[in-house]
């Protein structure tokens, strides 16, 4: 299971992201993501190229609930050519727009609400989701299964990683290696953390960012479930 460190703090890319990337650069990760929020369109180019050179796996996500500006998300994406475009509930359009890159797309599933996002939908809900966005050719799902609002996270994570052969991403509120655990056994490949390393959550007690991250870095080190995250299905 992969370990993606946003760079994010309440859904947008922190201001700092530049001088956190210099920060966390020998720990290892090799997984990052952004959302295109937060800064400046130079600084995001400056971020990726950062990242880039150090031999980092990219993902963008998208944030906006609304259709065009989740679309000119898309477009940047494509514009900085991250590896991985997360996020977004509009597939064929997407799709269009990832056209003749090498950009996988891992949808929501659910209805994503709000800002933060929250989740609504049921296991059944998520499990459709799922397999209408494998059956349109997306390489998986991006699922804020610890933001549901409508069912138990895990129920959601099971539904899903039965609905669809792809990259099951989970995403958002996770705070601890026992939510991490789970979803090695519930048979994730990846899973994203943000604002809890930024707010302290992860280690109350700890002052530093590396120090919030060294427990997540270690959880990963030990796990011995092989990822599937070499496989990318595009459209």
């Amino acid at each position: 299971m992969d370990f993606i460190f946003m760079l994010t703090r309440d859904d947008r890319t922190v201001t700092d992201c530049l001088e956190v990337v210099d920060t966390i650069a020998d720990l290892g990760i090799t997984h990052i993501g952004f959302k295109d929020i937060g800064v400046d369109s130079d600084t995001l180019a400056q971020l990726h190229t950062r990242l880039r050179d150090m031999g980092a796996t990219t993902y963008l996500e998208v944030v906006s609930t609304h259709r065009d500006q989740a679309l000119a998300s898309v477009r940047t994406a494509v514009e900085l050519g991250v590896d991985w475009l997360m996020g977004g509930t509009w597939i064929e359009e997407t799709l269009h727009v990832l056209h003749g890159t090498s950009i996988g797309y891992l949808p929501f599933a659910g209805e994503p609400l709000g800002h933060p996002t929250r989740l609504a939908g049921d296991p059944d809900r998520i499990a459709d989701d799922c397999r209408r966005a494998e059956a349109a050719g997306c390489a998986g799902v991006d699922l804020l299964a610890y933001r549901a609002i409508d069912a138990d996270p895990l129920d959601l994570v099971r539904a899903a990683r039965a609905a669809t052969t792809g990259r099951l991403v989970v995403a958002g509120s996770i705070t601890s290696t026992h939510q991490i655990r789970a979803l090695a056994s519930a048979g994730v490949d990846a899973f994203t953390i943000g604002s809890a390393a930024f707010d302290g959550s992860l280690q109350p007690h700890a002052g530093t960012l590396r120090s919030q991250l060294a427990p997540v870095v270690g959880e990963i080190a030990g796990q011995v479930r092989p990822s599937r995250a070499a496989i990318r299905v595009t459209s």
